[in-house]
């Protein structure tokens, strides 16, 4: 049966996914071997004779994907993406059209499925990662390709490549991963570019397929466009391929997205920790938790999620800066995650002092800098507000009656007490209950 867009269907298949906000990207493979990042094979042109023999070195002896998830659970994620097959073409699966794939490597494990069943015995939403290209299959465009590592050689010409039969190759393997293991709910697809987007994929078949297979499963919009673009829901004319949200790449909107008719469009900005999504064992240029938390408000914020990368190593471990940032982050959301779970924007202007998000009549003031002076709660009025809580701790902050703010009698403002030094200087969050308007 077609798949066609009934937006009270799309928005109950959405409603887990703007309640989450917050979700673990993992990319992982061959290319955490040589640890110059995911797109080492374009980058450095290595052909296929090179590559190749990273498959018989693949030996993640510390992979613990139990462990992986409990990290991502307790770091506050709701749901988590993995590769399951990148661009170099490598499976982490027991794909039966290849043989390019992890049970052929001396681990001889299948990593989706252990992802798979690690994440749902711990009540998290379980997504893949597909790739649209493979620079390994022989039928996909080698020279002229914007992005195959053989590009600019002209030893790999296309003929007697057959593009038809690599749309083959790519359905087959998505039936697979939709038929093998059990219920996704997300489906994360990458990328299109130049004239290799929408029908060029056959997205309409493929999403037939797909959907008819995994009825609930979200799907991000790359069968349209790459990390830029927004695909045909925000034109309010979604083709059967359209995606279910928006992908900006390292970059969270300046504002809000809306469709062509002001409607707030779903969005997820997916960022990394560091400067890369696979392992580079050179790149210690991390953000720190602190820079990633208010990122992640950002984004409640303006209506968005966020998903954040890890890139294991080779043995199949998070690196230690990724370990601790995720536990420093988790220490935050355990006491404030209230604040960014089923919220969006509050509806009133940022305050130069951090950003404000809300959920029904509940506004959460995100402080980052201290006042001189009781905090202005802009946009409210003393008569709105029902109630001001420390969300950390829940103790009560005081309504100020000071005289130092008599000249704003349109504004209210808290008290946060003698010490200028917030409580936690990342985020100190207010709970603010608003009253009912009749």
């Amino acid at each position: 049966m077609a798949y066609q867009f009934v937006r009270e269907n799309y928005e109950k298949r959405m409603a887990w996914y703007t309640q989450a906000r917050f979700g673990m990207f993992i990319h992982w493979g061959l290319y955490a071997i040589p640890a110059r990042g995911e797109w080492v094979r374009s980058t450095e042109r290595i052909p296929s004779e090179a590559y190749d023999p990273y498959l018989h070195e693949f030996n993640p002896v510390d992979c613990d994907m139990g462990e992986w998830m409990d990290m991502a659970k307790a770091a506050g994620m709701r749901y988590v993406v993995m590769t399951a097959k990148h661009h170099d073409g490598f499976c982490l699966y027991d794909s039966a059209y290849t043989d390019f794939k992890s049970t052929n490597t001396p681990t001889g494990r299948d990593f989706v499925r252990e992802y798979l069943e690690a994440a749902r015995s711990r009540g998290l939403k379980a997504g893949l990662y597909f790739s649209l290209i493979d620079w390994r299959h022989p039928d996909f465009p080698h020279c002229g390709d914007a992005y195959h590592p053989m590009r600019d050689n002209p030893d790999y010409g296309n003929e007697g490549r057959d593009f038809n039969r690599y749309l083959e190759y790519l359905h087959n393997q998505v039936r697979e991963l939709c038929t093998s293991y059990g219920k996704l709910d997300i489906l994360w697809f990458d990328f299109s570019y130049d004239k290799l987007r929408g029908e060029a994929w056959k997205a309409t078949e493929l999403i037939n397929m797909v959907r008819s297979l995994q009825p609930e499963v979200i799907i991000d919009n790359r069968l349209e466009v790459s990390g830029e673009g927004f695909g045909s829901l925000a034109s309010c004319k979604p083709a059967p391929f359209h995606g279910d949200f928006v992908s900006p790449e390292q970059i969270i909107p300046p504002e809000g997205l809306r469709d062509a008719e002001g409607r707030p469009l779903i969005w997820e900005s997916c960022v990394t920790m560091n400067n890369h999504w696979g392992y580079c064992a050179t790149d210690r240029f991390y953000k720190p938790a602190s820079m990633l938390i208010r990122k992640l408000v950002e984004c409640v914020s303006k209506g968005g999620n966020l998903l954040l990368n890890v890139g294991p190593d080779a043995r199949g471990r998070f690196p230690q800066e990724s370990q601790s940032i995720l536990q420093e982050i988790g220490a935050w959301m355990d006491r404030n995650g209230a604040s960014v779970y089923g919220c969006g924007p509050a509806g009133i202007d940022k305050p130069e002092y951090g950003r404000m998000t809300r959920r029904g009549n509940t506004l959460y003031c995100h402080i980052y800098e201290n006042s001189i002076g009781p905090l202005p709660l802009y946009g409210l009025k003393r008569e709105d507000v029902l109630s001001i809580r420390r969300l950390a701790d829940g103790s009560e902050v005081p309504i100020s009656a000071s005289w130092v703010h008599s000249d704003y009698p349109d504004l209210v403002f808290a008290e946060l007490g003698p010490n200028p030094v917030l409580l936690d200087g990342t985020d100190t969050v207010l709970e603010v209950r608003l009253r009912e308007r009749a």
